[in-house]
């Protein structure tokens, strides 16, 4: 059974910054892709960062220059470094792989993100 567990979320200020975890373990396969999601409250879920098994990037456009996602492949851990962070950052962030000969979606349970003075 594959896991994924995230941490590092938290209560931080306008320009503040946070870094989140994902770990995943169990039999996963192949991975093709790790990222990052967020969902605010009465929206829907939204990628916000995402890196491929190649390696390619990609960035939603209001977090570019802001947030950076790495990925150690010996620990199967992928990493969401959020600087200056906004109050439109608020939102739990789901940490997401793609992985396997079908390409299945994997989630995390979920981490509060909240930026407020």
């Amino acid at each position: 059974q594959v896991q994924l567990v995230e941490s590092g979320g938290g209560l931080v200020q306008p320009g503040g910054s946070l870094k989140l975890s994902c770990a995943a373990s169990g039999s996963i396969g192949t991975i093709r892709a790790m990222g990052w999601y967020r969902q605010a409250p009465g929206k829907q879920r939204d990628m916000v960062a995402r890196i491929a098994s190649s390696g390619l990037l990609t960035y939603e456009d209001s977090v570019k220059g802001r947030f950076t996602i790495s990925r150690d492949n010996t620990k199967n851990t992928v990493y969401l470094q959020m600087n200056n962070l906004k109050p439109e950052d608020t939102a739990v962030y789901y940490c997401n792989m793609v992985a396997g000969n079908l390409y299945y979606n994997y989630w995390g349970q979920g981490t509060q993100v909240t930026v407020s003075s």
